[in-house]
């Protein structure tokens, strides 16, 4: 077997790269997910130093590390907690589409879009990254903190939204007929909720049947079936991303705990690779038009977003600070948003760059608010009296 010269040396230098940023990320208390984007964008076509043996694998690996991302957060959660929360937080997930999608459609319009156009730019404000979201909650040591369930039904169901989006989408862009747009939805909608009665219901035979006392065992087990889900997620136009989620809530107890410590090191390994690819996908010439645009709707975005997050951890007690985290936490847009953005780019073309710029400007700012926000409206000392 012969192996590109060019994919190992570019491949090892990136992978060193990384290192040193995550590194210095962690020497001062933040994540590096705004390190591995910006350096994405300078080692993709147009960036300062080009590696183009290596783009192969880092857009195979993203697709990987967003179902590796999404699977260990399933794991930190079960199918009755995650219930509960969905059902009281239907209202937030209301606030969410208006508050998120709105700015998108006004946009889209006010760019003289057309309607799959305008629809495609609502989409790709509304829905966070579960990708970025996740990670961010890892490295902060956020998974456990209250805020958390409202964060990720929000999650959950801009996820599972997408099962009636998607489809509707992907018909109107191609100039089909709204029955067809319909099936679609029927199929996608009928898929998931199989799919998360057999988790509810079912979860422990399969849970029986992951575990394994054997580390390498249990590895191979989870992360094949794992992707199988997911394949069969995207078989009927769900994504991916949900498949992994609740194959990571049928896992409980000790065998949880052991498939997030074998699964750590390649989750951590595909995840760099999925916010390079982010970065890599952008070419920096082709931003610069549509700046002015995507700044506007970042700032919106931000403003929208922690508005939802406040929202939702509001109905659930939580305090000030809690709220605040919660918001911020749901900045960051990312895989969908690109998603969305390939789907309907052929009929808008001028849809690309504005979109491209905004996912990158929001996956950059979101993780350092997220950090930042833990400094806010944190109680002062008293003065002490003279």
């Amino acid at each position: 077997m012969h192996t590109s010269f060019a994919l190992l040396l570019e491949l090892g230098v990136i992978l060193v790269g990384l290192s040193v940023l995550g590194a210095a990320a962690r020497r001062w208390s933040f994540s590096p997910i705004p390190l591995y984007l910006l350096t994405g964008l300078a080692l993709g076509d147009g960036g300062i130093a080009p590696v183009p043996a290596a783009g192969e694998f880092l857009e195979i690996g993203a697709s990987i590390g967003v179902v590796l991302l999404l699977l260990t957060l399933g794991l930190e959660f079960n199918t009755a907690e995650l219930t509960h929360s969905l059902r009281r937080h239907v209202p937030s997930a209301v606030l969410d589409l208006v508050l998120n999608a709105a700015p998108g459609a006004v946009a889209g319009w006010l760019l003289g879009l057309s309607w799959p156009g305008v629809l495609a730019l609502a989409g790709a404000t509304w829905i966070s990254s579960s990708g970025i979201i996740s990670r961010l909650l890892s490295d902060l040591r956020r998974l456990g903190n209250r805020e958390t369930p409202a964060v990720l039904a929000i999650l959950v169901m801009e996820d599972f939204a997408m099962a009636i989006y998607l489809p509707v989408l992907v018909v109107l862009a191609s100039g089909g007929t709204w029955w067809q747009a319909l099936i679609g939805v029927l199929i996608a909608i009928g898929s998931v909720l199989a799919a998360f009665t057999a988790s509810h219901r079912w979860g422990h035979h399969v849970n029986r049947w992951l575990a394994h006392p054997d580390d390498e065992q249990l590895m191979l087990r989870v992360l094949g079936t794992t992707l199988v889900v997911a394949a069969l997620a995207e078989l009927v136009s769900v994504s991916a991303a949900v498949g992994a989620f609740l194959v990571g809530l049928t896992l409980t107890g000790d065998t949880a705990e052991r498939a997030r410590a074998v699964l750590a090191p390649l989750r951590d390994l595909f995840a760099a690779a999925f916010f390079l690819a982010i970065g890599f996908a952008v070419s920096p010439a082709s931003l610069v038009p549509a700046l002015p645009a995507a700044l506007a709707l970042a700032v919106t975005g931000i403003l929208t977003k922690v508005a939802t997050g406040w929202y939702a951890a509001r109905r659930d007690g939580i305090a000030a600070r809690g709220r605040l985290r919660a918001g911020t936490a749901l900045i960051g847009r990312g895989e969908f948003s690109i998603v969305i953005m390939s789907l309907a780019g052929a009929a808008s073309p001028s849809l690309g760059p504005v979109v491209t710029a905004y996912v990158l400007l929001l996956a950059t700012i979101g993780p350092l608010l997220t950090r930042w926000s833990a400094e806010w409206l944190r109680p002062r000392p008293p003065t002490p009296r003279p």
